[in-house]
């Protein structure tokens, strides 16, 4: 079976050539779409010989409007299955034909996501838990990822992915395809390795900022989707310090109270990494950065509430 690849970039170009490599050959068509890259990355991909799509600065750049164009690109003669890959993953050998032989057993699956490893997840304690993050549950009604292969049909007819959004736009379009009757598939087969490349807290809390975005939007556009991670944000990231400032002026019991949630919480997830393997100091220190990613996360979501009070355009949140 024949299928087409869309990969697209800004500023990767340390490992664009081997996310171009592992499709080259193999693929009908390759287009790169590039957004705005300063790092040779277009170059790069055309001394590679694919197809170079440069993204018009005059609008805003996001990976949703990246995969749109590409895949826009292709054409009415594309082929029956695309598969979309961020320049940050490689894919592993063997998934394209594992994930074409999926769509072809299942008609109704719009879609296949296999498993979504971190190269070096133990070069740090930020890397090590967004390894953590990407282990999404198998079954047809998976979480969004954007390194996918797409029936080009149904991935057509849900009309893309929503060009404003600069985050969660992958689970969005998830949403609708299934809206649609499709499926969207999650496989035990291994799919890429990513390199997220987080080795300081800086990064890690604008990637955090960026989720609690993406938490806001997806219930505002879907309501009652992302609403438990909502709720775990303004709970531990609003209600509970607002909580602790009132019992230090008021009644400091409270205070403690407070401090004995937030340590009971933290105790408890740092047991479950533990029980996943992880030493006891990085179990800690994981299980202490998933209760500060909460006021990442509900600052996200502020922001999210007021751009669009402002009706001001999202700007992509880099944390690379």
């Amino acid at each position: 079976m024949e299928y087409d690849a869309v990969v697209i970039g800004r500023n990767e170009a340390a490992r664009l050539g081997a996310a171009l490599g592992a499709v080259l050959g193999l693929a009908r068509r390759v287009i790169y779409v590039d957004s705005g890259s300063r790092d040779g990355s277009v170059g790069l991909a055309r001394a590679n010989g694919v197809e170079v799509l440069e993204l018009d600065p005059a609008r805003p750049f996001s990976a949703a409007r990246a995969r749109n164009e590409g895949f826009a690109a292709l054409g009415e003669d594309r082929a029956a299955f695309v598969q979309f890959i961020d320049a940050d993953c490689l894919l592993v050998p063997g998934w394209l034909e594992r994930a074409l032989g999926f769509l072809e057993a299942h008609p109704q699956a719009g879609l296949v996501i296999g498993r979504y490893r971190e190269e070096a997840p133990e070069a740090s304690v930020y890397n090590w838990l967004t390894d953590w993050e990407w282990d999404k549950p198998e079954g047809p009604e998976a979480a969004g990822i954007g390194t996918f292969m797409a029936r080009a049909g149904a991935f057509a007819q849900t009309g893309g992915f929503r060009d404003s959004m600069i985050a969660a736009e992958d689970d969005e379009m998830f949403l609708r395809m299934r809206g649609l009757g499709w499926q969207t598939w999650s496989i035990a087969a291994p799919m890429c390795s990513h390199d997220a490349g987080l080795h300081r807290f800086r990064p890690w809390w604008r990637r955090m900022i960026r989720a609690g975005h993406s938490f806001a939007e997806l219930g505002a556009l879907h309501p009652g989707t992302a609403a438990a991670a909502q709720r775990r944000a303004l709970l531990w990231g609003g209600l509970l310090p607002l909580a602790g400032l009132a019992g230090a002026v008021l009644w400091w019991p409270l205070v403690v109270g407070v401090v004995a949630l937030y340590l009971a919480a933290m105790a408890r997830q740092g047991l479950r990494f533990a029980r996943m393997g992880a030493a006891p100091a990085r179990a800690g220190a994981a299980a202490g950065l998933v209760m500060l990613s909460k006021f990442a996360n509900l600052y996200g979501m502020g922001w999210y509430w007021l751009r669009r009070l402002r009706r001001s355009d999202a700007q992509i949140i880099e944390y690379k």
